[in-house]
Formats: C-alpha cells, structure tokens, sequence
C-alpha cells in the first residue's frame, strides 16, 4: 500500500481507503472481516457519515483496540431520529449524534470532523458565519476533533471551503462520469484523441477546484469513486464501455490533491478488488485508452453532468438533478443520502417548466425535460 500526505494536515493516509457507507447492509462478523482485510492490505483511513446506529457500533467493535491505526473521518450534522438519517445544523442535534459516534467507535477523538454535506453557497455561509462553525472550531480546540474538513458534490462551494484558511480536507466526488467533458461537441469526434492523465476534457469548474486544492495544500479524500458502480457495466455507463475498479482509483489518484480513494466495501471480495490496484500493471491501469476507443456515440442520449444545459430559467441544476436520478435508479430502493441531496436543491425537476431551451444546447441530445418529468416523479414516490 502507498500512502499520501493529507493536505497540509501532517496525516498520512493509504492511497485507498475504506468508506463504510456499504456496511450499514452488513451484520457484526461481516463488518470485521471488511475491517480486518483492509487492515492487512495496510488500508488506514475509514469514513463514517453514516448516523445509522448499527453500523458504528459494529465499526467500533472491529476496530477495538485497534484504533490508532486507523484515521477516522467522521461527520458533524448527519443525525439519526426518528429511525431515519436526518442532516441538520440545529446544534443540539448536532452534538448528539457526535457523542453517539464517538461512543460507538469507542474512542474519545475523531481525526477529521467534516461538516457534513454542505452543496448550496448561501447554506456554506451561514455555516461559516455562524454557531456551526464555532462549535467545530470549539471541538478541534478541545482535541475531539483534530482536523476541520467539509463534505460536498458542489465545486463550487469546495472552491469556498479551500479558500477558507479553515477547512484542511474536502471530501469530494471524482470519478470520469462526473468530470469528464467530451473531447469535441461534435460527437464524430468525442474519441478522436485519446484522453491522458492531464486534465485536458475536464469540467473546467472541476478542473480548477483540483488545482486551488494542491496550491492551497487542501486535501481531498474521494466518495463516489465507482459513480455508484454505474461504471462497471456498459449498459450504465455514460461511455458506453465499462471501467474497472482499478481504472476508476487511477483516474481519481491522477487528479491533483487526490489523497484517498474511499471506496464502498460489503465483503471481503470488494476490498480486494480495490487493493488490486497497488499490484496492477499500467496497462490495468489504463482507463484513457478505454474511453478513447469507446463507441463514437457513446454519449449520445446519455447525460455526462458536463452543464452544457445550462442556464435553466427555473434555476434547476439540470447536471445535479441527472446525476442524483441516475444514481437512484441504479439501487433498488433510493438511498435515504440521495433523497436528502436531492430535497436540500433549491429548485428540483418538479420545478422544470419544459421549456427545452437545455435540450437545444446538449451536445449529447438527452432528452432533458422528460428526464426532469421522471425524476420529480421517482423522488414524489420516494417522499410519499
């Protein structure tokens, strides 16, 4: 296993990490034997978000005895009540379910206390203008948290979090579904070069939140590595051509920052799937090829979250809105993550007026608005 320097945090973490978010589908023996085979691999860090009760006390008591071996990245604002997962800023809240995480993982300090899952600007301020900051600022001052990160899906409010002074980890979704631009608009020639480790085809906005990251010494642990394993299946794919989980660790380790890939484990199997990557040749490695040689259509119909859609007049976030409807239709029950992403939007595909206008200037002709219908649709049903 290799390891990486953490930002400027002083941590050193393993190239690939554990993000336990799968283990919350798994019982006590098979958490610690996920827990055990990352350790022996030499796996370090592990992200809890997760506020279900079960599975911390089950990462808890794999790690007993064990825990300073392992850098924890555990998330102030995701809560459990009411036995579902509720993201708050309401302290009180808050703080509870922070105790019950450190109880849990029976430890009294937490390495990376990540503000979790802040992806609208005027919320980012509120949060740093206001008692929730203080409070993570409090814990870090008393030694319960070491280091002061943030979650987010949005570049744009990461670009806010790494120019803070404040925040010295973002944990960030990088994969090529949702960073890759298309090297042409013109279809017939998407593939004609192929794509390198250069971050030439990358969403600019993206693109620039990587390079302020290194230059500010921000680090970035990495979710949604696999893009919810759409990538592993043709059929899924927005390239028409399947990836492996090694060609996916790449992609996300060659983005500059990168520190940890957090990849979702529920059995013994995954892990090792993940930790191929360290063994694997540059030709196992190689996920440009795959792509440049993908079909010339590939993209054809399929949203790539590139933002060519907008402006919308409804003030939708078209990309986002796609991608978190893409990822629920990949799971057979939406995921409670994806239902709260998609309520704290400010306008959501309920608010499409169907225009097209988005569907005029997709290079990709998707069928944008009757997307929007589906979507609104989907996550009515999940609410309801």
């Amino acid at each position: 296993m290799k390891y990486r320097a953490l930002g400027k945090t002083g941590l050193s973490v393993s190239e690939i990490g554990l993000g336990a978010e799968w283990l919350e589908r798994c019982g006590a023996q098979e958490v610690c034997a996920v827990v055990e085979r990352c350790e022996q691999a030499g796996i370090n860090i592990l992200d809890c978000w997760m506020s279900e009760p079960n599975v911390r006390s089950n990462l808890g008591a794999a790690i007993a005895g064990k825990r300073d071996r392992w850098i924890i990245q555990g998330h102030l604002g995701s809560t459990w009540q009411d036995g579902q997962y509720v993201r708050t800023r309401e302290l009180g809240a808050v703080r509870r379910a922070f105790d019950d995480l450190l109880e849990r993982l029976r430890t009294d300090y937490i390495d990376l206390g990540m503000i979790h899952f802040v992806d609208e600007a005027a919320e980012y301020r509120r949060i740093m203008d206001g008692e929730f900051l203080r409070h993570a600022l409090d814990l870090k001052r008393a030694g319960t948290i070491r280091h002061i990160g943030m979650s987010t899906h949005n570049p744009d409010v990461a670009k806010l979090a790494a120019h803070s002074g404040v925040v010295e980890v973002i944990l960030f979704s990088v994969n090529p579904a949702f960073d890759l631009l298309p090297a042409s608009e013109n279809l017939d020639d998407c593939f004609r070069d192929a794509y390198d480790a250069s971050l030439r085809g990358i969403n600019p906005q993206r693109e620039s939140l990587y390079a302020l990251c290194e230059q500010r010494g921000v680090g970035i642990t990495v979710m949604k590595g696999y893009a919810g394993g759409r990538l592993f299946d043709a059929k899924t794919s927005p390239f028409g051509v399947a990836l492996t989980p090694v060609q996916c660790i790449h992609y996300a380790l060659t983005r500059p920052a990168v520190a940890s890939v957090l990849a979702g484990y529920s059995t013994v199997a995954h892990v090792d799937a993940a930790v191929a990557y360290e063994t694997a040749s540059e030709a196992e490695k190689d996920y440009a090829s795959v792509l440049a040689s993908a079909p010339a259509h590939a993209y054809y119909g399929q949203c790539t979250y590139c933002g060519h859609c907008a402006p919308c007049p409804a003030g939708i976030d078209i990309a986002m809105v796609n991608k978190l409807y893409d990822l629920a239709l990949m799971q057979p029950q939406l995921p409670a993550t994806l239902r709260a992403h998609y309520a704290q939007l400010s306008a959501n595909a309920a608010d499409c007026v169907g225009c097209k206008g988005c569907e005029a200037r997709c290079p990709f002709g998707v069928p944008v608005a009757s997307r929007m219908v589906k979507a609104a649709e989907l996550f009515a049903r999940a609410e309801g």
